[in-house]
């Protein structure tokens, strides 16, 4: 059992309501709280712009890097590509993870942006399989390795961000707009494909006109830098960092992390196999299902998720509202029960060839994946204690992704082939709410509540006085783990 210091030096912040006195307590900055915000939602938006550009432009990338006569063989050695990338994922959270925890998660974020727009540039310069044969391929798999592997590091340091810079009672609002970049930057991908698609032939969007959108990258990489070279670090992580650098020699490492936090790492693993399946089935791998597979134009398709997505974006704030008056559970439950009965009929709409009701299959997909991006993001670093939060985030996240999320479009377009099935997405999202569901019921509300190992965080002196005088629950855990 461990003494009361070597306790926080490996979980942070943790005092009794009896113990705690205004200074204990962090009125968070509005104004540095709405930049945070904006720089972490901006990358967000940076690193799903690409992927949201690679899975529309997906058929047209097959034909550029992978020739052959066989459509389907195409598309799956595109998305084999596009898979690649999550393969190093873990990677990059285990190197940008325990940094951003020992060294502060705004110069890791800054880092990550750079590699990022790099990969995504590097992208549009690659010549074609026409022009240097198998080295494009090659090359083309490298680009997606470094943005696989700056990307380990983005989405947990952003959602860690976001949650330590908001204050306890609207950090469901605060964290829906880090999916609502996430939302902007797919409908900004999708977008220029769409245009492209409209104002080019054929011919130009195969020789030249596919690369514009990866060369955007750019520019956008440069302003995501300015905007989070001009943050300072979360509250969170400078209260336990003037604490811990007292005592260095006690600071967690890899061995408690698994030994301690375990179960917290399982629960993450679970909820982000629901939250990324949903996605990735229904943004990225949709439009390829209603083309190649069903024979729908690419071109309209496109259209209606775009459609979609922009209904989305406005709803994704709302969800986050809601998920702090609710709670994280009502919201991510009820989402995974939605999937659950609405899978099936809802593919059924897709697959019926009328515009209407084509767009009201996805739509319904749509809503149910609204309530993940709304509440995702604030529940997931309330898993995990202050020093250890980027680190088990970014690992738990990038296993889960790797395994499950980002090989969702190539295993799910393999099976429809393999198989003849056309309702294997529904079963395969069901299947995924089934262990979205278990997961969830094992997880502890943390709605209003401080993050584990972080004191409470409030709007201004009204609130510290208010949450002195008040009776309402200071931490999630009422009692620190053991480390054994």
């Amino acid at each position: 059992m461990q003494d009361s210091g070597t306790a926080h030096a490996h979980f942070g912040w943790f005092k009794r309501r009896r113990q705690m006195n205004p200074d204990d307590i962090t009125v968070v900055d509005a104004e540095m709280l709405k930049r945070a915000v904006g720089a972490a939602a901006l990358g967000n938006a940076m690193e799903w712009f690409d992927f949201g550009v690679y899975g529309y432009i997906a058929v047209t990338l097959g034909r550029v890097f992978f020739p052959s006569d066989d459509p389907s063989a195409q598309l799956l050695a595109t998305f084999a590509a596009f898979t690649v990338a999550f393969l190093v994922r873990p990677i990059g959270g285990m190197v940008f993870g325990p940094l951003g925890d020992r060294y502060g998660r705004q110069k890791v974020l800054a880092f990550t942006m750079v590699m990022m727009a790099a990969g995504t540039f590097a992208i549009g310069l690659i010549p074609s399989y026409q022009s240097i044969g198998l080295w494009a391929p090659a090359l083309l798999l490298v680009a997606r390795m470094v943005q696989g592997f700056s990307t380990g590091g983005e989405y947990g340091g952003a959602a860690t961000f976001i949650a330590e810079y908001s204050t306890d009672r609207r950090r469901g609002l605060m964290g829906s707009w880090l999916e609502f970049g996430t939302l902007a930057g797919y409908v900004v991908g999708a977008g220029t494909v769409t245009a492209l698609q409209l104002l080019l032939t054929d011919s130009q969007l195969l020789n030249w006109g596919w690369r514009i959108p990866f060369l955007v990258a750019g520019p956008l990489g440069l302003l995501g830098l300015y905007m989070r070279m001009k943050l300072e670090e979360t509250p969170a992580f400078q209260a336990y960092a003037e604490e811990a650098e007292k005592r260095e020699n006690e600071k967690p490492g890899w061995s408690e992390l698994f030994r301690v936090h375990w179960r917290q790492l399982l629960k993450c693993i679970g909820l982000v196999l629901v939250f990324n399946v949903t996605y990735y089935m229904v943004l990225t791998y949709m439009p390829s299902y209603l083309s190649v597979t069903l024979g729908y134009p690419e071109s309209k398709g496109l259209l209606l998720i775009i459609i979609v997505m922009l209904i989305m974006m406005p709803l994704n704030i709302v969800g986050g509202i809601f998920s702090d008056k609710l709670g994280r559970r009502p919201m991510i439950i009820g989402a995974c029960l939605a999937i659950l009965l609405l899978s099936v009929p809802s593919l059924l709409l897709v697959q019926s060839n009328n515009d209407g009701l084509i767009f009201l299959g996805l739509m319904l997909l749509g809503l149910s994946l609204v309530c993940f991006t709304s509440s995702m993001p604030a529940t997931l670093p309330a898993l995990f204690y202050t020093p250890v939060r980027y680190t088990a985030l970014s690992m738990a996240f990038n296993i889960s992704v790797s395994l499950f999320g980002g090989t969702t479009p190539l295993l799910t377009a393999w099976l429809v082939r393999s198989t003849g099935d056309m309702m294997v997405p529904a079963y395969y999202l069901m299947g995924a709410a089934v262990v979205g569901i278990l997961t969830m019921l094992t997880v502890r509300e943390t709605a209003r509540m401080p993050l584990r190992g972080s004191p409470p965080a409030v709007a201004n002196e009204a609130e510290v006085t208010a949450l002195l005088k008040g009776d309402k629950p200071i931490t999630v855990d009422t009692a620190l783990p053991p480390i054994p």
